[in-house]
């Protein structure tokens, strides 16, 4: 297995680098972000460690360029600074994991079998389809250049649907994920809130007399089970064969 070390401390860097060299890995250094960043591209690594304060290029800039570059080499961000802001900045920059100095070098090598066990699947931080874009990190959703308010329940079902764009989802997998295990209510819910969504993200929109904008329940056809599209898309839906 192939790992590039980006670290601008030398001594932690070379420590890495021997290290890992000692668990079998195969291993690259940089000392500054720019060196990294032209490292990256110009290799193939079955995954990165990245130092977040780098000198020319802030890690968590550079994770955020190779993930725009669709490079989706799992990602695993050191730092001297602790917090959930750093922590929650690494991984919405798409980072996969996180790790504080000081650490355990033990902890770091059986965080990087598992991201190396993961492998190099696509995991956008913001997720896209036609024109609509969900941004899980700022709870926002945008069509075109259109803002779209969505309630948090909405939302919840949107990016599900987003992240299986194109696959077949039942009304039962819906529930499973977008509803907690407490949940005991009618299952057609689903149905009420697929056609929400499809009322805001179609084309033509037609408020029906004495409707409220949020929450609502606009008359649009369609069954809840099905293939998603994108928006302008027709999308014919599967039948609920009650999975």
């Amino acid at each position: 297995m192939r790992v590039l070390v980006v670290e601008d401390d030398k001594q932690l860097a070379a420590a890495l680098r021997r290290g890992l060299e000692d668990e079998g890995y195969a291993v690259d250094t940089a000392l500054d972000g720019a060196e990294g960043e032209w490292l990256a591209g110009e290799n193939s690594y079955d995954a990165l460690v990245l130092d977040i304060m780098l000198p020319t290029l802030r890690g968590d800039e550079l994770c955020a360029r190779r993930r725009e570059a669709g490079d989706w080499t799992p990602i695993l961000m050191l730092t001297a600074r602790t917090g959930p802001e750093q922590e929650a900045q690494a991984l919405d920059a798409g980072a996969d994991d996180f790790l504080a100095k000081p650490f355990s070098f033990v902890v770091l090598v059986a965080r990087l079998r598992a991201l190396v066990r993961r492998g190099a699947g696509e995991r956008p931080a913001v997720l896209e389809v036609g024109d609509l874009r969900l941004d899980p990190a700022r709870h926002r959703v945008t069509r075109g250049e259109t803002e779209v308010d969505l309630t948090p329940r909405q939302f919840s079902m949107l990016e599900f649907l987003m992240r299986r764009s194109g696959e077949v989802v039942s009304k039962a997998m819906i529930l499973d994920h977008v509803w907690d295990f407490a949940f005991e209510g009618d299952p057609n819910i689903v149905e009420v809130y697929a056609r929400q969504l499809r009322w805001w993200l179609t084309d033509e929109r037609a408020e029906p007399p004495g409707s409220r904008h949020r929450g609502g329940n606009p008359p649009v056809r369609g069954g809840a089970g099905g293939r998603w599209r994108p928006p302008g898309h027709d999308a014919r839906p599967a039948p609920d064969r009650g999975q």
